[in-house]
């Protein structure tokens, strides 16, 4: 017996309707012309172009760095632009302009890499990254961009290794150099385990260390679970800072998504303590292809410096990505 071809297997009528959100007679249905159609079609021809200007970036800074007449695959580069509002008690909601951006440029040998980024995970606080599609712009801490040469390897029996030494970019500059070392592991038939390890050294903010572990299965039914663990010293402030989250994942159809979490921050100063206790819900809608992301972010929070009284926000999100190849998820 001949396989059937994938495009009858994959076409609206043989896949079942849950995979859809809107019913199978509604696929071949016309367009109809109106302004949100005309001012859509106008976000989608800048999304092909700013998204081709952005690949060609990379693409040129590689053959300039590396000296080859043509840029390497799977280029990491984007653009992620974006506008958010938060809704709290008593206050209204405002729309803040969120920006990041990376570009991920391998050099001579496919193991370099210049990486330039809007951010850097070491300067922003421990619990701010672990709640940080909840938190609009201005709640964010202020970093500048940085710009590094990372070297990747292997290690003994696969273990990923990084090493970058590069410079914020800003006047006066200043130096940093970090490694990274991960490593995944199937324990069994369901649980897998990743740990990770980082050490880095800021020339005007000192060193640091981080090291993190997670473990994580499929539940069944669609839904995934990760059970994360981390802990950071901050040199400065000579004093750990610790988080604990408990993650879910399900992926409702093929265009949203959704992500219950609950966490528990901590700091070792003046003893182990408790810092705040947080819940939300990420539910993620792909409004357009694989560029354009729609979030709808119910959370509440009970932090230590406000007696753990209880702080509820809404966050709502639109973000657009123009970049080559980067997983969204």
């Amino acid at each position: 017996m001949q396989d059937p071809a994938v495009g009858d297997v994959l076409s609206p009528a043989s896949l079942p309707p849950d995979f859809y959100n809107f019913s199978p007679d509604e696929y071949w249905l016309e367009p109809r012309d109106s302004y949100w159609m005309n001012f859509s079609n106008w976000v989608l021809r800048q999304e092909r172009t700013q998204s081709e200007r952005i690949q060609a970036l990379g693409e040129w800074a590689d053959r300039t760095f590396s000296g080859e007449d043509a840029g390497l695959p799977n280029n990491q580069s984007y653009l992620r632009l974006g506008f958010a509002t938060e809704s709290e008690y008593g206050d209204p909601a405002q729309f803040e302009p969120e920006a990041r951006f990376r570009l991920d440029v391998p050099t001579v040998e496919e193991k370099l890499r210049l990486v330039i980024e809007s951010e850097s995970d070491e300067l922003i606080p421990l619990s701010e990254r672990r709640r940080d599609r909840a938190l609009t712009e201005d709640e964010r801490s202020e970093t500048e961009a940085t710009g590094a040469l990372r070297y990747l390897s292997e290690v003994g029996d696969a273990i990923n290794l990084s090493n970058d030494v590069g410079v914020r970019l800003r006047f006066p500059t200043d130096a940093f150099w970090r490694a990274t070392a991960d490593k995944r592991w199937q324990l069994d038939e369901d649980w897998g385990l990743k740990a990770q390890q980082r050490l880095y050294y800021f020339h005007q903010d000192g060193w640091g260390a981080r090291s993190s572990i997670a473990v994580g299965r499929d539940l069944g039914n669609g839904w995934d679970f990760l059970s994360a663990s981390e802990l950071e010293w901050v040199h400065d402030d000579r004093m750990f800072d610790m988080a604990q989250t408990f993650n879910f994942y399900k992926r409702l159809n093929n265009r949203s998504t959704l992500n219950p979490r609950f966490g528990i921050l901590g700091e070792s100063q003046p003893t182990w303590r408790q810092t705040s206790i947080f819940a939300d819900l990420t539910y993620r809608y792909r409004l357009h292809s694989d560029w354009l992301f729609g979030e709808i972010i119910p959370a509440l929070e009970f932090p230590r410096d406000e007696s753990f009284k209880d702080r509820a926000s809404l966050i709502l999100r639109i973000e657009l990505f123009f970049s080559g190849q980067i997983d969204r998820r």
